[in-house]
């Protein structure tokens, strides 16, 4: 059948996980076998954008600025229908779509086309913590109507696929674990070596405390500021970093005032050299309200930093209380600081267990493998 023709569809590549595991899928699989083209659309104002990564790795998006985050129906139709004009074009045998809205116009298109498979994964959990009520039982009924047109559907990890189970998003036959598609050898051979503290004047004997993500409602980094004024009250003498942008910017830079950590706390925005931040952290706190699989905390455990996370969503898959980082509950600014006290005091045996559960569970080889293994068995006629 010769090389199989893969297109993905993604909403945009601004940071975060999902971007991550694309890129990845579509460098990495073996280029004889497999033909894959990336279609995104543009990344929001203050999102960060991962397009450099994709240059890196020699994947050349085709971008529709038609392909937006926000619902808007005329828009839509004409991404929609732009899609459909691609498919036609390109004839893939699999459609692969990540993200909401690029999973549902997607999936429509690749049905409209005839694309024999047609595979949607779910990052994280989409059916909490981003609107009501009456959003969540809406987005619950279109997925269960794409769920009748998808070959296959993938979360990244057991506890994204217990909640598609108990939404009955699409029955149990057609839904498997993919997991996020990660390279973290940068991460794993980062040295300590102080770039990053010494961009900000802090020197190695100074503890440092840091955040990474969109500062957006969801990532409920509120909760990390109150966590830093708990710790400075209890005469903590560190400094706390907050890397990444986001609606919340001003917000939180104001708040971090009144809670009096202007001379203690730094907002550095999005960076590229998350292995080299990585590096100079004595902690990563992870305060979501939700996540799927949260690339951060991997990264930071094969970078040998340990973790404190709220047990959200998929967090638990990962990490494991008091063995390979520390868990606290969402709103609890005291079980926080008690879990980075504890944090700071981390034995290398525990240091030890994280970095080996990610490199192990995480092997970008491995993992690009398993995604041929995967599309073959979808394709019986592939050879």
């Amino acid at each position: 059948m010769g090389r199989v023709k893969i297109l993905r569809v993604i909403a945009r590549l601004n940071i975060g996980g999902p971007a991550v595991h694309v890129i990845n899928l579509c460098a990495g699989l073996d280029a004889q076998h497999f033909e894959t083209t990336l279609v995104c659309g543009d990344v929001g104002l203050h999102e960060g954008d991962m397009g450099y990564l994709a240059v890196a790795a020699g994947v050349q998006p085709v971008v529709m600025p038609t392909l937006q985050r926000a619902i808007a129906p005329i828009t839509d139709l004409v991404a929609l229908w732009q899609l459909y004009k691609l498919m036609r074009r390109i004839r893939p045998q699999i459609v692969d779509t990540h993200t909401f809205k690029a999973g549902a116009l997607g999936r429509v298109a690749a049905w409209l086309a005839g694309v024999p498979v047609r595979l949607h994964t779910f990052h994280g959990h989409v059916f909490q913590g981003y609107g009501g009520g009456l959003q969540s039982m809406l987005i619950v009924q279109l997925e269960r109507a794409l769920g009748r047109l998808t070959t296959r559907v993938f979360g990244v990890s057991q506890l994204v696929n217990a909640e598609l189970q108990a939404h009955r998003i699409v029955p149990a036959a057609k839904l498997q674990v993919f997991p996020v598609v990660l390279d973290l050898a940068p991460f794993a051979t980062a040295a300590r070596r102080g770039t990053f503290r010494a961009e900000l004047g802090i020197d190695a004997g100074t503890a440092l405390v840091g955040n990474i993500g969109r500062l957006v409602p969801i990532k409920n980094q509120a909760l990390f500021l109150e966590i830093a004024a708990l710790l400075v009250q209890r005469g903590f003498g560190g400094k706390f970093v907050l890397v990444g942008d986001g609606e919340l910017r001003v917000e939180l830079e104001q708040r971090a005032q009144a809670l009096k950590l202007a001379d203690r706390i730094y907002f550095c925005g999005w960076r590229r050299d998350l292995a080299g931040v990585l590096a100079d952290l004595n902690v990563m706190v992870n305060t979501s309200l939700n996540e799927g699989t949260p690339v951060a905390i991997i990264e930071a455990m094969a970078a040998r930093v340990p973790v404190v996370a709220t047990a959200v969503g998929g967090v638990a898959d990962l990490v494991t209380h008091g063995s390979t980082g520390f868990l606290l509950p969402t709103e609890s600014a005291a079980a926080g600081a008690d879990a980075v006290e504890a944090a700071l005091r981390a034995d290398v045996a525990l240091l030890d267990r994280a970095q080996r559960f990610a490199l192990e569970n995480y092997n970008l080889q491995h993992s690009l493998r398993r995604a041929e293994a995967l599309y073959r068995s979808l394709l019986p006629n592939f050879e």
